[in-house]
């Protein structure tokens, strides 16, 4: 009977396991529930972020990163970004669309990992839309020195120890949703 005990809690702590591998990695968006738990935390550490790591992949294939000033995700989770048209960034992405958007939880141990397609966009309606007035600075000529990046994510990731949303304590792998 001893031996039963064990072997039936052992079961029981390996379907516990794989439960919390299926609800802390891939996060399908049939689940609502947990999908728009990410959701809401990825909202709370961009929102407190402010600024985002922006990493594209330059001419020989290395990636780089530069902090942006993004505009908060709308429904869909894409986020909207200002630039100059003549920077090294919008080459990189007319070359290659695949970017990344990284936002640290400055209070806590976390983080949020947007991983997208991005496109350059010249339309004048959205870049009314899409503009800070403290960006006036960088911008002297709105006009000609000012067009937008719109990242179409493909996958958010999540980490944030002080709201319970943690990784696989094997793997490390963290909580995602793929779009």
């Amino acid at each position: 009977m001893k031996y039963f005990n064990a072997g039936f809690r052992l079961l029981l702590s390996i379907i516990f396991f794989m439960t919390l591998i299926q609800v802390y990695g891939q996060v399908s968006n049939k689940n609502d529930s947990i999908a728009n738990r990410l959701k809401t935390v990825a909202i709370k550490i961009i929102s407190s972020a402010r600024f985002c790591a922006f990493v594209t992949i330059d001419q020989q294939g290395k990636p780089i990163a530069r902090t942006m000033d993004p505009f908060l995700p709308d429904s869909n989770f894409v986020i909207w970004l200002g630039t100059n048209p003549r920077s090294r960034k919008v080459q990189e992405i007319k070359k290659n669309q695949d970017v990344c958007l990284y936002y640290p939880d400055s209070s806590a141990q976390g983080y949020v990992v947007i991983q997208g397609k991005a496109i350059i966009v010249n339309d004048e309606t959205e870049k009314k839309i899409h503009w800070k007035n403290e960006w006036s600075a960088f911008y002297k000529n709105r006009d000609k020195d000012f067009i937008l990046i719109k990242v179409r994510p493909s996958r958010l990731e999540v980490l944030s120890y002080k709201d319970g949303v943690t990784g696989n304590s094997i793997t490390s792998e963290v909580p995602f949703i793929n779009f």
